[in-house]
């Protein structure tokens, strides 16, 4: 199962530096959501479903819907400047 670890910490890294490079906030922010996904899981693996749940729960739902929200509102603001 340490493979899997492995695999998983891969895929954090490299889903990380994707998120860095993207042009768009938004999946930016998606794929930090998914970062926490990942943390959650490893937590789950070191027996500790209770900081998984949390982790789950505060990190990758609810802090990605307030930045989306934030994204959005700051979107409209900027084209209402336009305008």
């Amino acid at each position: 199962m340490i493979f899997v670890d492995v695999l998983v910490c891969a895929a954090m890294i490299a889903t990380a530096i994707a998120a860095v490079f993207q042009r768009s906030l938004i999946s930016a922010v998606i794929m930090v959501g998914f970062i926490s996904l990942m943390v959650s899981y490893l937590f789950v693996r070191m027996d500790a479903p209770d900081v998984a749940m949390t982790e789950a729960a505060i990190a990758a739902g609810l802090t990605t819907v307030i930045f989306l929200i934030a994204i959005r509102r700051t979107e409209d603001t900027e084209s209402g400047d336009k305008e």
